[in-house]
């Protein structure tokens, strides 16, 4: 009886998560970022969704009560007259948390004249929606191997220029980092294990070099003028898997996101015990009870993450079909046209922790706890009784939050409220 009520419970939750939507409004891109495989380089019929399918989506998203909507690529700055148009209709269907970004070549060029203009128009035409957040993805705290990995020259220098001249519009970008073994330059790229005599030699170098990679990134993008970090997990899906079907192809086989379960272990430690140092410095959104539960996942102690809700809450389309999936890497599961469709995936479904995939990772961690209290709170004081922790984390992580203002890219930073996580 109990059992029975608990999923009914869950069933009724369903429907009252802030669902999310990431929608891939084109898999165009201009950059040639190793780590992904829609770069400029790859050869594939290219695809992009029309105003047609777009109005659809922004339409249904809003009667499904969407409350998250990121609109990405490709780059989607390449459709930048439409994407305006989009993030302005997702705005009309009171979604309240819009979401966009770039790889950054509209930075390019910043010693020509013309260019505080062209950055100029970009910021007033952004303002002018109703967008929330903006990213700007950076792969390295080296200027120079940053701008090999994106075939763009001088974008640090165009960054730091464009940074003020978005903040006076009322615009905070945010700066996005994809986790690879270029982050901190020659240390990280030349880390390889046949160099070392022992594996515990082996661990202790890799999380060393990395706490001291992100320490420099963090600083790099502290000087360069942003106020809001955010990090992806390396997204590496083998061609040879059958447990995942990618029709996101924001992944790569290269080794430069290419880590081993030891590697990664240690390089999430690394990141969650480097974030504290600068949480009163600049808004750092990812949370540390993910990472935590990513170390747990990747030694070896299974089952300690909360299960990742996409296809339940959270929802990915992308450009070649305007089809929906519970993600970007689950295109074994075909939900249909999202405005055609109901169906999603039930709480009581199989738990999926196959990827790292942070959009949905990191808020399914957040959230779950709350999950739990509200349908099954016996088996949340077991988890805070054997894990103190990661509740301990968690909690941090909320209260964070909210001196962050929740990361509202429309907002300055209230370095007061940052100050008590110094």
């Amino acid at each position: 009886m109990f059992n029975s009520l608990t999923t009914q419970w869950k069933s009724r939750l369903t429907r009252f998560l802030p669902g999310q939507l990431v929608v891939q409004i084109t898999d165009r891109c201009n950059a040639t970022c190793p780590q992904c495989s829609m770069r400029v380089t790859e050869k594939f019929t290219r695809s992009s969704l029309t105003r047609k399918q777009m109005e659809q989506i922004m339409d249904a998203a809003g009667t499904k009560k969407i409350k998250a909507i990121s609109f990405t690529g490709g780059e989607p700055f390449i459709m930048a007259d439409d994407l305006m148009q989009y993030m302005k209709r997702a705005g009309d269907k009171k979604i309240p948390f819009i979401r966009t970004g770039t790889n950054g070549f509209y930075f390019t060029g910043s010693h020509r004249p013309g260019f505080r203009d062209k950055v100029s128009r970009l910021a007033e035409r952004l303002a002018a929606t109703p967008v929330r957040n903006f990213w700007i993805s950076i792969d390295s705290s080296d200027p120079e191997l940053h701008g090999q990995m994106r075939g763009f020259d001088n974008l640090f220098e165009g960054i730091a220029r464009a940074l003020p001249i978005f903040q006076d519009a009322g615009i905070y970008p945010s700066v996005n980092l994809g986790i690879n073994r270029n982050l901190g330059g020659a240390a990280t790229r030349d880390l390889y294990r046949e160099d070392f005599s022992s594996e515990k030699e082996w661990k202790t170098a890799v999380y060393q070099t990395y706490r001291k990679a992100f320490g420099q990134f963090y600083e790099t993008v502290i000087d360069l003028g942003f106020t809001i970090a955010n990090a992806c997990y390396p997204m590496s899906v083998d061609e040879t898997s059958t447990d995942l079907d990618p029709v996101y192809q924001a992944s790569a086989v290269d080794r430069v996101i290419r880590f081993t379960r030891t590697e990664k272990a240690q390089i999430f430690k690394a990141l969650s015990d480097t974030i504290p140092e600068y949480r009163s410095r600049i808004r750092i959104f990812s949370p540390r009870v993910s990472l935590h539960a990513l170390v747990n996942e990747y030694s070896g102690q299974t089952d300690t993450s909360y299960p990742c809700l996409g296809g339940i809450s959270y929802f990915f389309i992308d450009s070649a079909s305007g089809d929906t999936f519970p993600c970007g890497y689950r295109g074994h599961d075909n939900f249909g046209k999202f405005h055609e469709s109901g169906r999603a995936l039930d709480l009581n479904s199989s738990p999926c922790r196959r990827c790292d995939w942070e959009c949905f990772r990191d808020p399914s961690e957040l959230i779950g706890p709350v999950l739990d209290l509200l349908t099954a709170p016996g088996s949340l004081l077991k988890k805070i009784f054997s894990d103190p922790v990661r509740f301990r984390l968690w909690a941090q992580d909320l209260l964070y939050y909210r001196a962050c203002d929740y990361f509202n890219g429309r907002k300055a930073p209230d370095y007061k409220k940052l100050g008590r996580f110094s």
